[in-house]
Parts: C-alpha cells; sequence; structure tokens
C-alpha cells in the first residue's frame, strides 16, 4: 500500500509538469521554431525528395554541434547502423559484440549483415555497454591470431566490430571501452541514436568511435519525422558511405550506373529541413531537459525513489528519465497505475537474448541486463515549454 501511494504521488507530481495534457506521452516532439518556414521553402522550391541543398546544410551543422568531421543523413538510424556496419566490413564471416539491453534495431543491423551478434551486459551506472563485462568476454573467448585479427575461440570466427549504445541518452564508458578495442583490434562503433548532446569527457559521444550514428525519429530530444545519420573522422570513409546511401550510383550528367550494390537510404530535403530548425533548438531544449530531470531528482529524494542520474564523467541529454524499482512486480504495478491514468511510462526493452530470433546466439552471465529490464520505468520526458524558458 506504501508504494502505491508513492506512485500516485508521483502520477500527480507528473501533471504538475505537464499541465493542460489529458494524456501525457513519454516523449513527444516540440516545434516552436523556424520549422514551418523551412518546409515551407523546400515545398516552394520543388526540391522535396534526396536532392536538396538543405541536406548538405543540415550535415554540415551536425558536424559542427558534434565536433565530428563528417555526416551523412539517412532515412532512419537503423539505416545508418546498417551502413556503419557494411563499410567496418562485418558480413556472415564475422561477428559484432553488444549489449542484450538495448533497441531492437542495434541488433538487427546486424542480422541485415548476415553476421552473428554476441551479447554482453550492461553497467548499473551507464545502463549501456559494460567494460568489465566486455574485457571478461575478450579475456576469456578471444585470441589474436597471426592476420593481427581478433577471432572467437568458440566459433572461430573473427570479431569485426564493438556496438554499444548510450541507453536513454546516458555515455558508456567509451575510453575504457576504445582501450580495449585498440588492444584487440577491433572496430568500435558507437549507437548514439538517443544521445544527440551528450558528452564524455567533455567530448560529444561519437568521436571515440570509427563510426557513430544518430536517429532523429520522433521520439528523439531533436526530429526530423523519420531520419538518422552516420558521423566519423575519417573521410574515405564518409566518402564511401555517402556513396553506399546513394544506391552506389556513380555521377554522370544523364546516365544511371551503379558500381556496386547500394541502398536508397538518402534523407529526403523535407526532412533536412525539419532537422535544421529543430537543431537550431538544441541547447534550449538540453537547458529544459535538466530543469525537468532536476525537478525529477527533487521530487525522488522526498519520495525515496530512485532516478537514475548521469554516469561519471559524462554530461547527459537526459533523453529519458527513468526510475529503478525494487522488483519486476513493482515495475508493473506503476506501469499498470500509469496507464490506466493516461500517463504512458515504459518498461527498459525486452533483452535481446531472450526474444525468439536471437536466443541462441552466444552470450555471457547478463545478470545487470535482466534485472535492469525487470526494475527500470522510464516516465515522460518530453521538453515542455513555460514562459520563463
Amino acid at each position: 500500500m506504501e508504494n502505491s501511494i508513492k506512485y500516485q504521488k508521483l502520477l500527480d507530481f507528473i501533471r504538475k509538469i505537464y499541465t493542460d495534457q489529458e494524456k501525457i506521452p513519454l516523449h513527444n516532439p516540440l516545434f516552436l521554431g523556424n520549422e514551418n518556414k523551412y518546409l515551407q521553402e523546400v515545398i516552394n522550391s520543388t526540391y522535396v525528395s534526396s536532392v536538396g541543398p538543405l541536406i548538405k546544410k543540415f550535415e554540415k551543422k551536425l558536424s559542427e554541434f558534434t565536433g565530428i568531421k563528417y555526416c551523412n543523413v539517412t532515412v532512419n538510424g537503423t539505416s545508418a547502423l546498417h551502413i556503419a556496419l557494411k563499410v567496418a566490413g562485418v558480413d556472415e564471416n564475422t561477428e559484432v559484440i553488444t549489449q542484450a539491453l538495448t533497441f531492437v534495431a542495434t541488433v538487427n543491423s546486424i542480422k541485415y549483415c548476415r553476421a552473428s551478434p554476441i551479447f554482453i551486459d550492461v553497467n548499473t551506472k551507464t545502463l549501456g555497454m559494460c567494460h568489465i563485462s566486455l574485457e571478461n568476454f575478450l579475456n576469456d573467448y578471444c585470441e589474436i591470431r597471426n592476420d593481427g585479427f581478433c577471432w572467437n575461440k568458440k566459433s572461430n570466427k573473427k570479431i569485426k566490430v564493438v556496438l554499444p549504445m548510450h541507453t536513454f541518452g546516458h555515455p558508456v564508458k567509451l575510453d575504457k571501452i576504445y582501450k580495449l578495442c585498440q588492444k584487440y583490434n577491433i572496430i568500435l562503433i558507437e549507437d548514439a541514436a538517443e544521445a544527440l548532446g551528450s558528452l564524455y569527457k567533455e567530448k560529444h559521444v561519437g568521436n571515440f568511435g570509427v563510426i557513430s550514428t544518430l536517429s532523429f525519429n520522433g521520439n528523439k530530444i531533436i526530429t526530423t519525422g523519420g531520419g538518422g545519420a552516420l558521423l566519423t573522422n575519417n573521410k574515405q570513409l564518409s566518402i564511401k558511405m555517402n556513396h553506399m546511401i546513394n544506391t552506389s550510383k556513380i555521377s554522370h550528367p544523364w546516365e544511371f550506373f551503379h558500381n556496386e550494390v547500394g541502398f536508397n537510404y538518402r534523407m529526403p530535403n523535407l526532412n533536412a529541413a525539419l532537422g535544421i530548425a529543430q537543431l537550431e533548438q538544441i541547447e534550449k531544449f538540453l537547458v529544459i531537459k535538466r530543469k525537468i530531470f532536476k525537478k525529477y531528482e527533487k521530487f525522488s529524494v522526498l519520495q525515496n525513489l530512485n532516478l537514475f542520474s548521469e554516469p561519471e564523467d559524462a554530461y547527459s541529454n537526459y533523453w529519458l528519465n527513468c526510475l529503478i524499482l525494487e522488483n519486476k512486480k513493482e515495475r508493473n504495478k506503476l506501469l499498470e497505475l500509469s496507464h490506466g491514468q493516461k500517463i504512458f511510462m515504459r518498461p527498459a526493452w525486452f533483452p535481446m537474448h531472450l526474444l525468439p530470433m536471437f536466443k541462441h546466439n552466444q552470450q555471457v552471465d547478463l545478470i545487470n541486463t535482466v534485472s535492469l529490464y525487470n526494475r527500470i520505468v522510464c516516465i515522460p520526458s518530453s521538453v515542455i515549454l513555460h514562459e520563463k524558458d
């Protein structure tokens, strides 16, 4: 009964933050700048598809914001991950190490390349890939062979990529994971789908990996409706990725010639227009996000609730705030209560190693993954604009 009273107080508190909303979503987009203006300009120009000047402009602004030299925007974050893995050489003869607590797109992208995912545990301090679990797996199962590459002794396959995901916008221990990748000659690719605006040791996430990816889905901190991005500091990789997402077409005034299998993954000009307008407001969004976290933090301390806060050495964008409850029963109790009152909270994703299509893939002890899945509840985190903001 005591927890039920506590949860009801939480729901009442959320309604004080998100006033005048009968249904309170987990995360809504906010359009308060030049979105209509830029979209109308694109419509008037008739360049609404994958050709248009705002695509390049959006890419340039993303590079400037993240501090990563080269950017190629895509139709969604999943397509960006697919291309990142393809150019890294991931195929049916290779494996990719990733975390078991992630959105399914992370692992789907590995399977698109016909490669095998390996699931390691997450860290309770970051909610993302655990560097200790990674190191233990590499020490126990892997070896550097005469070709200089890392091989899985159990499967006899080359491990090509380590793919961490910055859960809810909270950076993983990037320096420690980077060092392990260097030691074992493995490519680091960052799934930063949720982490635009997040920093690790004063550097924007994505600066540690050879390639990183973003998502601009409608529920992200900024949105292009559908959209994603590939970011890298390697010029040749960027040229290669740009070629692949444009159907591998060779430039010619009129001839349609493609020199390899390509992908129709280029972001349309319409989406880029929306992205530019949203990116103009990212700093304001980040400030408001932290204000919302502070409100939840103060309430959580008073009510003895375990609200997750940014890890050490990190500056998180607080895309989604989450509570970590005592057990699955309490998690479900809060979810049932909140949904009954049209406050739409969510649990963490179903662990990847328990899904039917991935359950036979190699995995280590995933105690943190299962524990966090059973206890996490994500609470409403939309940017809300008040007069003082």
